[in-house]
């Protein structure tokens, strides 16, 4: 660590290191953020942290905006909950019991996509002006793991945000914090008419 103009610096050396091989240079860069960033591998020094968090969304969205909009769909039917709405993410989880499992008491893979596809479709809606809609165009999920109780708790993150498309990345985590699903989600973008 170091100072320079008052603010601190730290060496990529500094950073808090992952247990993976391949994200060697990934690590938290010590702002108070929960977040992680690639460093530049040609750069030493990472100042100031070149990770901003800005607010994406362009409309007004907290949970109890999003429980009142899922009233009487297919979210309020399987207990889908939003639990938290970050600057440039959503989180939402369901719960796995009688609604949600399959004949071998199992989440059924379907309700991970209507989980996954509800957290990208409403994130892509409230990123746009007032007007726009986003209607989905693909959206593909790979199961990594079972899950028997408790539930189920999924990140949404944009990772392209257009003018005419939209690519959400999910993770879905059961209750021991292990990865059970990854899907990727295509919205298209319709201006108003």
């Amino acid at each position: 660590m170091g100072q320079k103009d008052g603010k601190k610096w730290t060496a990529a050396a500094d950073l808090q290191p992952t247990t993976s091989k391949s994200d060697r240079l990934l690590g938290t860069c010590g702002t108070g953020r929960d977040h992680r960033h690639w460093h530049n591998q040609r750069l030493a020094l990472t100042w100031p942290c070149p990770v901003t968090t800005m607010p994406i969304w362009k409309k007004p969205i907290d949970l109890a905006l999003l429980k009142a909009a899922n009233r009487n769909t297919a979210v309020e039917h399987l207990g889908i909950e939003f639990v938290e709405v970050g600057d440039d993410f959503l989180r939402a989880r369901v719960p796995v019991d009688h609604r949600t499992i399959q004949p071998f008491g199992l989440l059924h893979g379907g309700v991970s996509v209507v989980l996954a596809e509800s957290m990208g479709s409403t994130g892509a809606y409230y990123t746009l002006p007032e007007g726009y809609r986003a209607v989905g165009l693909d959206i593909n999920a790979n199961h990594l793991r079972s899950a028997t109780s408790g539930w189920v708790t999924g990140t949404a993150k944009p990772v392209h945000i257009g003018r005419t498309t939209h690519v959400w990345h999910i993770d879905l985590h059961n209750e021991a914090g292990e990865l059970t699903c990854v899907s990727r989600l295509t919205m298209a973008i319709l201006a108003p008419r």
